[in-house]
């Protein structure tokens, strides 16, 4: 572990457009950064698109320790955000009021303030008090005005990943992962889906337990890491944070999901009952099953998100994560499940158009 270490302060001090924004952060702080051999580097678990650090230095004034974040951004995801787009939503969130400040940037990756709050264990996320906290806080996320157009994002942004996933994969992959019935199945999807509940809103999209912080204290929660937030159905967030349930990226086997830890009938009608009475307006039992139901179909659309992403991410990410097991676990859940959750009284034409039976 010390080789790491000493490893690690090295790739540090190699990287000199990191140490001189770290050193300029340090001094606007009031600190001093002499040389690399005064910082702690504490890489943190559990992030797939980037690699995260914890770095810590002795204060200027008293000796306490600072502590700030540090993202290095993953090879070749800017294939699935913008990532200037994500700096200015970054901005935008912290204006509001939520998240961490935007400290520092570099060509690689950025400086964080550092949030003195506890990200979430996987078993956080059924613990029902900690659960209704989750739920009003994506009700006040959903609600923010942020720019863009006030649409839903994530039809197109699948429709991108399946040619860029195209282009990357061997043939042998295209046809185990189904690459070319994807199109269709997009179509399909936001056809029908579209039709129900499509409340639209400004969504998180990644609401895994390591992208949620609660304030021990003050049992405030804070919702970070914003890559790919973007306007979409709320049904889709609200379906994504359901699916997250299933995983541990923490395990031994980080990409393994269990689908048996999915969210039963009555959890999830608890927890959208929080979500919609968070503004103080009770929800008829009509409204909550309305939305049970869209986000149930929407969880669809999100094996399909995240399956392309594995797939992808595959390809061009070097973190040490089975991007491909991940993948095909997504997919084999999107054909398991399509058949109970999409109106069997529809038909689908060949290039994925729907038509009513008559």
């Amino acid at each position: 572990m010390a080789i790491k270490k000493i490893e690690l302060l090295k790739w540090f001090a190699s990287n000199e457009e990191m140490m001189e924004v770290l050193t300029a952060v340090a001094t606007d702080l009031g600190d001093v950064i002499e040389d690399v051999n005064s910082l702690v580097v504490i890489p943190l678990k559990g992030a797939m698109t980037n690699e995260v650090f914890q770095i810590n230095w002795p204060t200027k004034s008293d000796g306490h320790l600072r502590r700030v974040l540090v993202r290095l951004y993953g090879e070749g995801v800017e294939v699935f955000f913008n990532r200037e787009v994500e700096i200015q939503t970054f901005e935008c969130m912290s204006r509001h009021g939520h998240g961490p400040r935007l400290l520092g940037r570099f060509p690689t990756g950025r400086v964080e303030e550092f949030i003195h709050a506890r990200t979430l264990s996987a078993v956080d996320l059924r613990d029902p008090a900690i659960s209704a906290l989750i739920a009003t806080k994506m009700r006040d996320f959903h609600n923010l005005h942020m720019p863009g157009a006030k649409k839903a994002q994530l039809w197109q942004r699948m429709r991108n990943w399946v040619n860029h996933a195209k282009s990357l994969c061997s043939p042998k992959d295209a046809k185990n992962f189904g690459l070319d019935k994807l199109d269709a199945e997009i179509n399909i999807l936001e056809v029908l889906l579209s039709e129900g509940y499509e409340e639209i809103g400004f969504c998180h999209n990644d609401l895994q337990y390591g992208n949620i912080m609660i304030d021990e204290e003050t049992r405030s929660i804070t919702l970070i890491d914003y890559e790919y937030a973007s306007y979409n159905p709320i049904a889709y967030d609200l379906a994504n944070h359901f699916c997250e349930m299933t995983a541990n990226y923490h395990s031994d086997n980080p990409h393994v999901l269990d689908y048996s830890k999915y969210p039963g009938l009555d959890e999830r009608q608890r927890f959208i009952h929080n979500y919609l009475s968070s503004q103080g307006k009770k929800p008829s039992n009509i409204e909550v099953e309305q939305l049970v139901t869209a986000a149930e179909k929407y969880t669809l659309a999100n094996h399909l998100f995240w399956g392309l992403w594995g797939v992808i991410s595959s390809y061009v990410n070097t973190i040490d994560f089975d991007y491909k097991e991940y993948a095909r676990q997504r997919f084999q859940q999107y054909w398991l499940k399509k058949p109970t959750l999409l109106d069997s009284s529809r038909i689908i034409s060949q290039d994925g158009n729907v038509n009513n039976i008559s």
